[in-house]
């Protein structure tokens, strides 16, 4: 087990359209549903500067802990070692004792499918435009996924939501403790 995640992003899509592709694609519909995360970085900023995070993610069907560290901007620059918990609270606790800091509370909307062997997750956050990442075993499933759904490999974004909102969007997440459809023009 390597923990490389192979992922990457097509922004600004045509939720309606995608979601009628994959279905023609024989593509398997895993539901949609509200994400809550809990980010975490060192109080000094490094692992902000290093792209690395910590997150405790909420989903219908249990609770996780995820540690990521971006290397590079790469359909396989990212290390991600990621375990279910069964008590959130705890595991906040352990990670503020060993000094880090939870930063940021956050939401998405996630609609999830399978074709083939291709994890595909259509997210919205919120002020942000719908986009779709593609997760899978090889650069080459996702590539040719991507393919299959009409993306240009050209066009493809590496790297996670955070780089892509504060980048493209230019939303400056430091800034923002809740970044959730309530309070997402909140600091």
């Amino acid at each position: 087990m390597d923990n490389i995640e192979i992922e990457v992003k097509f922004l600004e899509i045509d939720k309606p359209k995608l979601i009628e592709k994959l279905v023609s694609l024989g593509a398997k519909d895993l539901g949609e549903e509200k994400i809550t995360e809990k980010i975490f970085h060192d109080p000094e900023g490094k692992w902000y500067a290093e792209r690395k995070f910590g997150r405790i993610r909420t989903t219908s069907k249990g609770v996780t802990f995820t540690y990521k560290h971006v290397k590079e901007r790469t359909a396989t620059g990212t290390t991600e070692i990621e375990f279910k918990i069964t008590e959130p609270d705890k595991v906040k606790a352990f990670l503020e004792a060993m000094g880090l800091v939870m930063d940021r509370e956050q939401e998405k909307i996630r609609h999830k499918f399978t074709l083939a062997d291709v994890i595909v997750d259509i997210d919205t956050w919120p002020r942000v435009p719908t986009y779709v990442e593609l997760e899978g075993l090889s650069e080459e499933a996702i590539k040719s996924a991507a393919a299959n759904l009409g993306f240009d490999w050209g066009k493809a974004v590496f790297g996670t939501a955070d780089t892509v909102i504060r980048e493209v969007y230019k939303i400056d997440l430091k800034a923002i403790r809740h970044f959730t459809f309530d309070f997402g023009n909140k600091s």
